[in-house]
């Protein structure tokens, strides 16, 4: 693997953040803290709600066990990226062009824009949908209004970094707040919560169950998440010795596991209060964002009870879109060494989501959103397994690692993840196929 140090990862940012050497651990923490949430905001975007919100409303609390699991397998993976960012001084998409060829590596780059724009989409309409709920904006008019947002990306990213990061933890504050709140109205059974989380083997059996097991997987462990926390890490200017790259990883890890955990709370929270309000009072078939928000208020007898929800939904769509922006600069200009101003890139991203979901809404009407949005996420999870594989590889092979190099249990560990997520996407696929042959 070529070791040619050229343009560091996001170079605008790079290093911009001093981390103190001699203070308390709480003190580092704070330094070290925020990249995490901005990779967390993935976990919790538009297209997590269309699924919980499925899921929640057609299953009840069975699909928890899922959010559960993915969210433990966002917490390893995420930790391999901050590993792989502060051992090598590489991002993910960097490392796959020092070690793959160029064709492999445009495949990769293709598939991983893929996402992004799957990903976009989502919360595209997600902010769209809030729109059209909370001020009667036409959904058409929505989804060419939050082609704008670059703007903010843009004027935040030129005050500094912590800016981003502060405005991304303060939208997904408010929809924490949000969803406590939620949960506080809708009063669910806490037993029947709990045992949700349990694996439940219907999972495997039942074909539209596996769908949207599948989409909270691609929705929960995105595949651009992989590439940006390995970038965004490297924003903190640790000393380059050994000890102080451990502490690096320390921290790093500390902060998005934390963040993650965050986001479980978000996710659990959608799919707890779409079970409690729908599932159980004999709306099984809510699978719409906006069904959810006209229902919510009747339902459980709080007037502003949909109003929040509204709320939540534009604070989520807006956080998640930052993030998406940073991914998109980061694998095309890792995996193609290929620079474009940041409002360039984040317009030809805006196109490619904007085309199908005007295309959806004009042919298809307005009612399509939560399909598409469900769909979109299915596209993120066959996505994950061509970003999943190079990372452990990579931070297993101690010649481009060394000393930070994968244990022996974290190998084995992290090869059972990659194992699990080939496989519910092959088996994904097969059911798709025998479905279509039935037709």
């Amino acid at each position: 693997m070529s070791s040619n140090p050229d343009v560091p990862s996001l170079p605008e940012v790079y290093r911009s953040i001093k981390i103190p050497t001699q203070s308390s651990f709480w003190r580092k923490l704070l330094a070290y803290a925020g990249p995490g949430y901005l990779v967390a905001v993935g976990y919790m975007d538009p297209g997590n709600w269309a699924t919980d919100i499925a899921g929640g409303s057609k299953f009840g609390y069975t699909l928890l066990s899922v959010i559960f699991l993915s969210n433990l397998m966002a917490i390893l993976l995420q930790s391999l990226c901050v590993r792989l960012g502060v051992a090598t001084g590489r991002d993910l998409a960097q490392a796959c062009r020092d070690y793959f060829s160029p064709r492999v590596n445009f495949i990769l780059w293709v598939l991983c824009e893929i996402a992004i724009a799957a990903c976009d989409l989502a919360e595209l309409l997600g902010s769209a949908i809030a729109l059209q709920l909370l001020f009667g904006i036409p959904l058409i008019w929505g989804v060419c209004i939050t082609a704008s947002d670059v703007l903010i990306l843009l004027m935040l990213q030129g005050k500094g970094f912590r800016y981003v990061e502060a405005l991304v933890i303060t939208l997904v504050s408010t929809v924490g707040i949000c969803f406590f709140a939620e949960i506080i109205f809708s009063q669910p059974h806490l037993g029947e919560v709990l045992q949700g989380y349990l694996p439940n083997p219907e999972i495997i059996r039942n074909q539209e169950m596996l769908y949207i097991a599948i989409g909270i997987l691609g929705a929960t462990v995105m595949p651009h998440n992989l590439y940006l926390h390995s970038s965004i890490v490297q924003t903190r200017d640790w000393e380059s010795t050994s000890q102080k790259r451990w502490e690096a990883i320390k921290f790093s890890t500390i902060d998005s596991t934390l963040a993650l955990f965050f986001a479980l709370f978000i996710n659990s929270a959608i799919l707890i209060v779409a079970a409690a309000v729908f599932h159980f009072s004999g709306y099984q078939e809510v699978a719409e964002i906006q069904d959810a928000y006209q229902l919510l208020s009747p339902l459980l007898g709080v007037a502003g009870a949909s109003a929040i929800f509204g709320l939540a939904l534009l604070a989520s769509g807006q956080s998640s879109t930052l993030t998406a922006t940073l991914a998109g600069q980061i694998v095309m200009e890792g995996f193609l060494q290929f620079r474009l101003p940041p409002w360039l890139r984040r317009l030809a991203t805006r196109l490619l989501a904007i085309i199908p979901a005007l295309i959806a809404i004009i042919f298809f009407g307005e009612r399509s959103t939560g399909s598409l949005l469900i769909f979109s996420q299915v596209i993120l999870s066959l996505q994950l397994s061509f970003a999943v594989i190079p990372l452990i590889m990579f931070t297993s092979n101690r010649r481009l690692m060394g000393e930070f190099v994968n244990s022996s249990w974290l190998k084995v560990i992290s090869g059972a993840v990659a194992i699990i997520i080939v496989s519910l996407n092959l088996w994904l696929l097969l059911q798709t196929f025998l479905g279509w042959l039935n037709l």
